[in-house]
Order: C-alpha cells, then structure tokens, then sequence
C-alpha cells in the first residue's frame, strides 16, 4: 500500500516513473501495449514512402525521402529501447507483430498511389502524429517521455517537408495539382482516424488519463488536428473532403462530419487494402536480416570472451 501510494503521489505531482520505481501492473502492461503498437507504427510505416525512394522525381526529393525513412527507423528503435525497460522483450515484440499478435497505427494499411501520396503523408499523417505525440513529451513514464522528445521534433520536420512538397506541386502544372487534390480526398478521413475510436468507445483512454500516460482524450486531439489543419488547407489552395466542415463560432473550431467507423475498425481487425501486404514485408525483412542478428550476437559472445 505504501508502495501504491508513493506512486500515486508521484503522477499526481506530475513528476516522472522511472524503470526501477514500483508501478502497479496495469501501468506497466498499458504502457508496453502503447509503446510496442508505437514502435510499430514507426516501422510499419517506413514501407508507404519507401515504395517512392527508387522513383523520385529529382535526386532532392530522393535524398529528402530517404533522410525521413531512416528517421522513422530510428524511432522504431528508441521506441523499443523505451519497452524494454519495462522488461518486454524486442524479439518478442517483433515476433507479436509479424504473427498479427499486435497492432500498428491502422493509416499505414494504405496505398501511396502516386509521389502526392508522399507528401500528403508527409503534412497530414506526420501532422496527425504530432497532435498525438507532443502531449507525450510531458506522459508520467520518463524513458517514453524522453524519446518523445526527439522524435516529435523529427517528425515536424517531416510535416514542414511534406507541405512543401505539395505546395511545390500546387505551383505546378495542372496534372500535378490534381494529384494533389486526388492524394487529400484519399487521406484525409484515414488520417482523422489516426487518433483511434470515439471517447465513448476507447476502453483504454480514461485509465490512460489517470495515470497521466494520456494527456487528451481521442476526441479531443482530433478536433486539434482539423482545427490546424483547415487553414492549411485553405493555404495549400484543396477542398478537404467533408460537405459539413464548417466553424463553430459558438464552439470556436471546426465541426465536421462524421467517420466512417464500420471502415476503421475493418481495417484495425486486418481487412484494409495493405493490411497482409504490410506485415508479409516486415516478416520477410525479419527473415532475411536474421544472419545479420546472428553475426552480431557471435561477435559480441567473442568479444565477451577475449576480455
């Protein structure tokens, strides 16, 4: 009980948990479920944009891309340093992910169909990501909140990116427009549901709230995301695709229409577009790269034994 106290005491005081401090089981299994579907996300959605890297429009646009996938990789891997202070296991994390055991972020489980895709990624999904992720900066578990850090100021720059990338192609031709246009009407509602189910139905979030592991609900990161993103839009020169957008002076944001959640969750129980592509290409490049785990694990054993 004095154990449970002092932890109590510490998230109410908004100071941070440490690996070595007591925390009730819950905290911890929330926390490696939050942070394995994160970790994941980071991987999983290195493929979308990867697709592009060979097909470039200009060596710019190539160097640029290839900097942001190497930066989600490196997400990925602060993530699951974070989990495994809280003694998860990497490889069993990655074996949840491969075997369907475990989630990722549901945006990635759609196709970039043309180098728009690439940039409305860039502005809206990384735009998403950033509503969600800077109020874990200040989460109550600290090696998550310090990762959070650096990530969350990567990925503004891949929004900056992205949006200017598309702002390039709206000062273009016609044709390159109409890409653009045709890229926000195909991501705009998936990107909405980045933040995950209505309040109403997230069975994790108040739990998450109270811990201080959450700082907003799902509901309300979402309408932060439309209410930054409208005047971007309007800036950019596209139509977001929702008849029913519209400011609420009462309210003072946006209304908006609502989400297809008969979709969301068909594509969160794995029957979106990419679903099986997306995990078949991570199990294959964890096939493949297991001479590389193996080497490093006989060099670092012969290195143990010299010393």
């Amino acid at each position: 009980m004095d154990l449970e106290r002092e932890f109590e005491r510490v998230v109410a005081a908004d100071h941070r948990i440490e690996p070595r401090d007591w925390m009730p089981e819950g905290y911890r299994k929330t926390l490696v479920r939050q942070i394995a579907q994160h970790a994941h996300s980071e991987i999983i959605g290195m493929q979308p944009e990867g697709d592009w890297i060979s097909r470039a429009p200009s060596l710019r646009r190539k160097a640029i891309l290839l900097a942001k996938v190497q930066d989600e990789a490196g997400h990925g891997l602060y993530l699951y340093a974070a989990a495994e202070t809280l003694g998860a296991d990497r490889d069993d994390l990655t074996a949840r992910l491969v075997e369907g055991r475990q989630k990722y972020s549901s945006i990635f489980n759609y196709p970039t169909l043309t180098f728009a895709d690439v940039g409305v990624i860039g502005w809206l999904v990384d735009g998403a990501a950033i509503c969600n992720q800077v109020p874990l900066c200040r989460t109550s578990y600290g090696p998550y909140a310090r990762a959070m850090i650096r990530i969350c100021k990567e990925e503004s720059f891949h929004q900056r990116q992205g949006y200017e990338l598309l702002m390039t192609m709206m000062r273009g031709t016609r044709a390159q427009r109409d890409m653009v246009r045709d890229a926000v009407d195909r991501w705009w509602w998936p990107a909405l549901m980045m933040f995950g189910p209505p309040d109403e139905e997230s069975a994790n979030t108040e739990r998450s709230l109270a811990w201080r592991i959450k700082r907003h609900t799902n509901d309300e990161l979402r309408q932060r995301f439309v209410d930054m993103s409208v005047p971007q839009a309007e800036k950019l020169g596209v139509t977001l695709p929702d008849p029913k957008l519209a400011w609420n002076a009462e309210r003072g944001h946006y209304d908006f229409g609502e989400i297809d959640w008969a979709e969301f969750w068909r594509v969160v129980k794995g029957d979106g577009p990419c679903n099986a592509q997306r995990v078949a290409h991570r199990r294959e490049a964890h096939e493949d790269g297991a001479w590389v785990r193996e080497a490093a694990a006989a060099y670092a054993a012969m290195r143990e034994r010299a010393a």
